[in-house]
C-alpha cells in the first residue's frame, strides 16, 4: 500500500524521506515488507507527506497496527534476552561496521547469513558481540536472542536443547516443539525465514553443536562467538578479533578507571596498557582492581607486573582471573597437545617453526604439526606467514606456569638442556655453510634439520635469530662455553651477508667471553676483532674499533696468534682511515698485508690492498687510485692469484664500486656508470644489499645527474634511499629521497 502511495505521487524514496523526514533506508524495508509494523508516528508522518485522508488514512494507519500486533510467534518478554552491555566499551570501530555490514549483507538462495567472531581467551568476544548486537537492535524488529552455548565447559549446550530454548523464545508452546533434533531444526529454519530476528549464539565449542542452529536464508541473521576456528563451518562471514592497539588500550582502561585515571599519570597508564598484551581482559582487571582499591597506585601495580614470575597471579579481581580463562582453553586439550603447549614456555625467542616444536615435545614432525593446529584452534597459540608460530605473552606466562605445575624439576632442566643444545647446533650447523669453500656441512648431527642450501640457511638464521641467541644466553650462564664459543666462530662470514643485523655485540662478545673462561686467548682475539668489525659497520664508532683491535693485538701476540696480530692491524687500519688519519692508516694497513703474505694468506692481503686504494680515495688521488684498484681486480680475476675462489666473488662486486667511485672522481662518468651498476648487479646476485650497496647507488645517482640522464639518476636515488632505509640508516634515506625528487 505505501508503494502504492508514493508511485501515484511520482515520489522517489528519497523524495519521500525527504517530506516526510522518515529515512530511506526505512521505507525501503517497509515497501519490501522487512517491516510490517512501523510505529505509529512513523506511519502519521507518511500520511501527512502524502496528504492521505479519510479512508486511505485510516487504512494505511490501520495496517500498520496490525502488524505491531499479529505476529502470532512473538516471544515472551525477556526470554534469550542480551546481556547488558558495558558502557566503557573501546575501539573495535572497523569491526562494529563489518556487523553493521552483516546486517543488510546480501546472500544465495537458501544460504542464510552468518558471522563468525573468533579469538583466544581475553579478547572480549562476548564483549563485543553484545555491544554489536545491541547497536543493530533497531534493525531487528521482530527481536534478538542471545544463547550461551557453554563450549568451552565441561557439558557444553547439546544443539538440540539450544534450539528447545530459541524455538520458546521465538513463541513456540513446548507442545509444538518437535523431539528430533532436526526437526526442531526445521521448525527453527522456518521461523527465521520471514522474521527480521539476529540470533547471537554465544562461545561456541564446534561445527556439530551450531550446524542445525544456521538459518536456512531469509532475513534473520546469526552472530556466532568462539575460540575455536571452526574450519569446517561453510558460507560463514569470518571475523578475527585480535589484541586492541595500545592508544585502544589506555583508552579502555581510563574508561573503566573513571576520575581516577585524571590522578594516575599517564606514563604508568600506558606501561599498564603495554603489560596487558591488548587484552581486554587484563585491562578490566587491572582497571577494577585500581578502581576498588584507592590506595593502590598504577606505578605500584605496574611495577609488579614487571615481575614476570608473579604476573600471572597479579590479573585477579573478585571473580575475574585471566588464568582461569586460558585454563578453559587449556582443559579442552588433549593430552600430547597440552604436554606440547606447556613446554613450548621454554622457547627464547618470541616465535618458532614445527621443527623446533618437534623438539620441545620429543614427537615427530607430523605429531607436531597436528598438536600446532590443535593450539591455533584454540587461539593459544597464533600462527602466520612461513608456518610460524607465537604465544601472546600473558598466554605464555600461563603456558610456563602449568610447565612449572606438571612437570618436575629434572624433566625441566633436561627439556631446556635439550633445546638450548638443539638450537645451537642448528645455528652451528647454518653458519658453517657460509665459510670460504662452503657447501652442505660434512658433518650434521642426525636430529637436527638437513637444509639444501645456502638460501635455507641464511633464512632460518634470520629467522630464528632470537631463539638461537637466546640459547647461547642460556648456555652462557649454565657454563657450556664451547657450544656458545662454536656458534659465535661459526657466524663470521655469515655476518657479512647481515652485517646491519643487531644481534652481532651481543654474539661476539658471548664468544669473547666464553673463549676467555676457556683460557683460550687464540679465540678470544678472534672474537674481539669480530667486535671490532662490528663497530666498523655503519653507522661506525671508530675509537671503539681502536679499543676491540688493541685488546685483540696484545692477546694475539702473547699467544702467537700471527693471522689475528694481522686483523689486528687490518681493522685498525680502517678505523684510522674513518677519523682521517690516512697516513697512519697506510702503515696499519702495510703492517697487515705483510704479516698475511708471510703466513700465504692473499685473501687477507688483498683486503688490505684495498683500504690502501680507499686511503687514497680520501687524500683524492684518484689515478693512484684507480691503479691499485685494478691491480687489486686482476689478483681477483687471476685463477693462479691462490685466492679461495668464494671470497674473490664475494670481494669482486666491493672492487667494482671502488674503481667506478675512481672513474668518477677521474671524470670518465660513462664507464664510472658502467662499472657502478656492474658492481651493483654482482651485490645483488650475491644478496649484498647493505651500506657499501647503499653508498654505491648514491654515487651512481650523482654520476648520472652529472651526465644529464635524469630520469636514470631519480631511480638510482630512490634505490639507494629503500637499502638505506632498510639497514636502519633513516638520514641517509631521506637524503636520498629528497635528491630523488629536487632533480625532478
Amino acid at each position: 500500500m505505501l508503494r502504492g502511495h508514493r508511485r501515484a505521487a511520482r515520489w522517489t524514496l528519497e523524495q519521500l524521506a525527504e517530506v516526510s523526514g522518515v529515512s530511506a533506508r526505512t521505507l525501503s524495508d517497509m515497501e519490501r515488507g522487512r517491516s510490517r509494523g512501523p510505529q505509529q508516528r512513523t506511519v502519521t508522518a507518511l500520511a501527512d507527506a502524502l496528504a492521505l485522508a479519510g479512508e486511505e488514512r485510516e487504512q494505511l494507519v490501520e495496517l500498520a497496527r496490525e502488524g505491531r500486533l499479529r505476529d502470532h510467534w512473538a516471544r515472551p518478554s525477556g526470554l534469550g534476552e542480551l546481556p547488558r552491555s558495558v558502557d566503557d566499551f573501546t575501539g573495535r570501530s572497523a569491526e562494529l561496521v563489518w556487523v553493521s555490514e552483516l546486517v543488510y549483507a546480501e546472500s544465495a538462495p537458501g544460504v542464510g547469513v552468518v558471522g563468525l567472531i573468533t579469538g583466544a581467551a581475553g579478547l572480549g568476544k562476548t564483549t563485543f558481540a553484545v555491544r554489536a548486537a545491541h547497536t543493530v537492535r533497531p534493525s531487528f524488529p521482530d527481536g534478538v536472542l542471545f544463547v550461551d552455548l557453554l563450549g568451552m565447559s565441561q557439558r557444553p549446550l547439546p544443539a538440540d536443547d539450544a534450539l528447545h530454548l530459541l524455538l520458546r523464545a521465538l513463541g513456540a508452546v513446548d507442545q509444538q516443539i518437535p523431539a528430533d533434533t532436526q526437526e526442531r531444526a526445521s521448525l527453527y529454519r522456518v521461523l527465521l525465514r520471514d522474521k527480521r530476528v539476529l540470533v547471537v549464539l554465544d562461545n561456541a565449542g564446534s561445527e556439530e553443536q551450531v550446524r542445525p542452529l544456521l538459518p536456512g536464508g531469509g532475513t534473520g541473521r546469526v552472530l556466532i562467538t568462539t575460540r575455536r576456528l571452526l574450519a569446517g563451518l561453510e558460507g560463514v562471514r569470518r571475523l578475527i578479533l585480535g589484541p586492541l592497539s595500545l592508544p585502544e588500550s589506555r583508552a579502555l582502561l581510563t574508561g573503566i578507571m573513571g576520575e581516577r585515571a585524571m590522578s594516575d599519570g599517564e606514563l604508568s597508564l600506558t606501561r599498564l596498557a603495554e603489560l596487558c598484551g591488548g587484552l581486554p581482559l587484563a585491562l578490566r582487571i587491572i582497571g577494577n582492581l585500581l578502581v576498588s582499591r584507592p590506595g593502590w597506585g598504577a606505578d605500584e601495580l605496574a611495577a609488579r607486573l614487571a615481575d614476570e614470575e608473579r604476573r600471572l597471579e597479579q590479573f585477579t579481581a573478585g571473580d575475574l582471573k585471566i588464568a582461569n580463562a586460558f585454563g578453559m582453553s587449556y582443559g579442552q586439550l588433549s593430552d600430547a597437545a597440552r604436554r606440547m603447549f606447556r613446554r613450548l614456555a621454554v622457547v627464547p625467542g618470541r616465535d618458532f617453526d614445527a621443527a623446533l616444536a618437534a623438539v620441545v615435545g620429543e614427537v615427530s614432525g607430523k605429531d607436531a604439526w597436528v598438536a600446532l593446529d590443535d593450539l591455533v584452534d584454540l587461539g593459544l597459540l597464533s600462527d602466520s606467514a612461513g608456518s610460524r608460530y607465537r604465544f601472546h605473552d600473558l598466554v605464555r606466562l600461563f603456558a610456563r606456569d602449568r610447565l612449572n605445575a606438571e612437570e618436575a624439576a629434572a624433566a625441566r632442566e633436561a627439556l631446556m638442556e635439550r633445546v638450548v643444545s638443539w638450537l645451537l647446533r642448528m645455528a652451528t650447523s647454518c653458519g658453517r655453510w657460509f665459510e670460504p669453500g662452503h657447501g652442505r656441512p660434512e658433518r650434521t648431527d642426525a636430529d637436527l634439520v638437513v637444509l639444501p642450501s645456502a638460501e635455507a640457511a641464511d633464512g632460518w638464521l634470520r629467522v630464528n635469530a632470537d631463539n638461537w641467541l637466546g640459547a647461547m644466553r642460556t648456555a652462557a650462564a649454565d657454563g657450556r662455553h664451547s657450544l656458545v664459543l662454536d656458534c659465535a666462530e661459526s657466524m663470521h662470514w655469515f655476518s657479512e651477508r647481515w652485517a646491519h643485523s643487531p644481534y652481532w655485540q651481543e654474539i661476539f662478545t658471548l664468544g669473547a667471553d666464553a673463549a676467555a673462561v676457556l683460557g683460550d686467548p687464540a679465540q678470544q682475539a678472534t672474537q674481539l676483532n669480530y667486535l671490532a668489525w662490528v663497530q666498523w659497520v655503519p653507522p661506525s664508532d671508530p675509537d671503539a674499533v681502536l679499543r676491540y683491535a688493541a685488546e685483540a693485538l696484545k692477546l694475539a701476540t702473547a699467544s702467537g696468534a700471527t693471522a689475528q696480530v694481522a686483523w689486528a692491524h687490518a681493522y685498525s687500519a680502517w678505523a684510522l682511515r674513518l677519523l682521517g688519519r690516512l697516513k697512519e692508516s697506510v702503515a696499519a694497513a702495510l703492517r697487515a698485508a705483510d704479516l698475511f703474505q708471510a703466513i700465504g694468506d692473499i685473501d687477507c692481503y688483498v683486503q688490505c690492498l684495498a683500504n690502501i686504494a680507499d686511503c687514497l680515495l680520501g687524500e683524492g688521488r684518484y689515478g693512484e687510485a684507480l691503479k691499485q684498484c685494478l691491480e687489486h681486480l686482476a689478483l681477483l680475476d687471476d685463477p693462479e692469484s691462490g685466492m679461495t675462489p668464494s671470497i674473490a666473488a664475494h670481494t669482486r662486486p666491493v672492487a667494482l664500486l671502488r674503481i667506478g667511485r675512481c672513474l668518477a672522481g677521474l671524470g670518465r662518468r660513462e664507464e664510472a656508470i658502467a662499472t657502478l651498476r656492474e658492481g651493483i648487479v654482482g651485490m645483488d646476485a650475491l644478496q649484498m644489499s647493505d651500506f657499501r650497496q647503499a653508498a654505491a647507488l648514491e654515487t651512481l645517482a650523482a654520476v648520472l645527474a652529472g651526465a644529464g640522464r635524469t630520469d636514470e639518476s631519480r631511480a638510482a636515488y630512490r634505490r639507494a634511499a629503500r637499502v638505506f632505509e632498510a639497514i636502519g640508516a633513516s638520514e641517509a634515506g631521506d637524503r636520498c629521497n629528497s635528491l630523488a625528487v629536487s632533480s625532478c
